[in-house]
């Protein structure tokens, strides 16, 4: 299983610990998105910084469109097919995302892109929906289980 975990909140007035957490995560800036393993020690990291960030679990049809959409090689060059098939064991898009998704592979087996997916803001009239209450309460902030998704189609 993979989170897929987005920033929120910016690390003004925040602890040293959480901004050192949060850079350990990749995640440098606010809109930026990383996914990580379903791990105990990625699961304390996120409880530490829960009030920045919100985390759901992804399914293959939304990292291979994520893949596809904002992801990124060193250079700044769209990852494709070809760079997949030239730069990883994988030889699709669709076969990466599904060793992603069960836990098999991470975005460092393909040399060269970026662990980072730059995405816009929440696009729609609700935005965030307010980025200093938790998702449980009508918030943005916090984990969102399988509910990540519809926001993340906001943000491609």
């Amino acid at each position: 299983m993979t989170y897929l975990v987005i920033r929120v909140r910016s690390d003004r007035g925040v602890t040293k610990k959480i901004r050192d957490t949060m850079t350990m995560l990749n995640l440098t800036r606010v809109n930026h998105a990383v996914l990580v393993p379903k791990t105990d020690s990625y699961d304390g990291m996120l409880q530490k910084v829960k009030d920045y960030v919100t985390w759901g679990e992804v399914d293959a049809d939304t990292i291979s469109t994520l893949i596809n959409e904002r992801g990124r090689m060193s250079g700044n060059h769209q990852v494709t097919d070809s760079v997949v098939k030239s730069a990883s064991e994988h030889s699709t898009i669709k076969s990466l995302s599904k060793a992603i998704a069960s836990g098999e592979a991470t975005t460092k087996d393909v040399e060269g892109m970026k662990p980072v997916f730059r995405l816009h803001p929440p696009r729609g009239s609700k935005g965030w929906g307010g980025i200093k209450r938790a998702y449980s309460v009508g918030g943005a902030l916090g984990f969102r289980g399988e509910k990540i998704v519809e926001l993340a189609t906001r943000m491609y």
